[in-house]
């Protein structure tokens, strides 16, 4: 009997320190604000919606020299993304990187493209649900001494009340989940991707 108490109280701290982390993991989610300001270059994980509009009107604006579109269709133009017009920025300093189809890749491919512009410093855009996800990433896949700016892009399929929404308590849980399994991948083996260079595949 005193296993089994034993063994219930241990699953009753767990499951308390894992609602903590979940908690504290949404705060954070919905803590993030846009970044004011410039940067050397926007970086937008292309999927989600809303992202590629968003980063289009801040490079428009002149926020950044450089606009990268990570994880585009291989299908897609330049041309389809971004259509300067009278008085807006070169078409040049838009780069797609086709190549990746996840997170991670984005992160390892995204890497290779963003740094042969030698960049440092970059506004992040994705979802907000993803940003902590993309963020932690990106932190250990470019080098230390580029500043990564957060710049959420907020959805329908996301509400304030994730804990009476049942599409947003699962979205979130679910990008919790992801973030814990990197989170302790990189307590484990940090710099690993900053130690395993792969080509990226970038065109206009």
């Amino acid at each position: 009997m005193n296993i089994i108490k034993a063994l219930i109280t241990l699953l009753a701290v767990i499951l308390v320190v894992l609602a903590m982390l979940f908690i504290d993991f949404t705060y954070k989610t919905f803590s993030y604000r846009p970044r004011e300001g410039k940067a050397d270059a926007i970086v937008v994980l292309a999927g989600g919606k809303g992202r590629v509009e968003e980063g289009v009107r801040l490079y428009r604006e002149g926020k950044a020299d450089w606009l990268f579109f990570i994880g585009v269709d291989p299908s897609v133009r330049r041309s389809d993304l971004y259509r300067p017009r009278p008085g807006d920025p070169s078409p040049d300093g838009v780069v797609l990187e086709k190549s990746s189809r996840n997170t991670l890749e984005n992160a390892i491919y995204g890497r290779d493209v963003i740094m042969d512009k030698d960049v440092r410093s970059i506004l992040l855009i994705t979802s907000r649900y993803h940003m902590k996800r993309a963020s932690i990433l990106l932190r250990n896949a470019l080098p230390k001494d580029v500043a990564i700016y957060p710049y959420p892009v907020d959805t329908k399929n996301l509400k304030e009340t994730w804990w009476s929404h049942e599409g947003s308590f699962r979205l979130l849980f679910g990008e919790f989940y992801k973030y814990c399994m990197f989170r302790a991948f990189f307590a484990l083996a940090p710099g690993e991707l900053r130690n395993n260079p792969k080509p990226a595949n970038s065109s206009g």
